[in-house]
């Protein structure tokens, strides 16, 4: 009769790997046991309570208020004094690259540096000139536009 040919080495490889598996099945089998499907509706309702909070409890219909659908009101947001102020403004031309094209603007009430760019200046300006101009938002911040030298 012929000799075995398999090793010891062999023989532990096996072992090990048929024992991962019967791991491996045993954590599949408790996955299935405390998974949430199946469960009825009610197991997957929440609630939120009158302080924001969830909570699994229904609410207390006793404590229910009634909303009269015509208060509700979906519309911009009021305009405020702020925004209807004129929107030309005046500044100080702080900084400018010729050979770049851009520069910053000094607001003379906020005192707020706001960047301009060459396309957006209306004549031939240098630092230290005092001009108006309208404001945009744009991707970085504030951007001035229709920058013009004041007389």
């Amino acid at each position: 009769m012929a000799k075995s040919r398999t090793t010891f080495n062999k023989k532990e490889l096996e072992k090990s790997r048929l024992k991962k598996k019967k791991e491996k099945e045993k954590k599949k089998e408790a996955r299935k046991a405390n998974s949430g499907k199946g469960k009825g509706l009610e197991d997957m309702l929440a609630y939120v309570d009158a302080d924001g909070n969830i909570v699994s409890t229904p609410p207390d219909s006793s404590r229910r208020q009634e909303v009269n659908l015509d208060d509700i009101e979906i519309s911009p947001a009021k305009r405020t004094d702020a925004d209807m102020e004129d929107p030309v403004r005046t500044g100080k031309m702080i900084f400018f690259n010729d050979s770049k094209g851009y520069g910053f603007i000094m607001d003379q009430v906020s005192q707020e540096k706001i960047f301009v760019h060459i396309n957006n200046i209306e004549g031939i300006i240098r630092e230290n000139d005092l001009v108006t101009f309208e404001t945009e938002r744009g991707p970085k911040g504030l951007n001035a536009i229709n920058v013009k030298i004041t007389k």
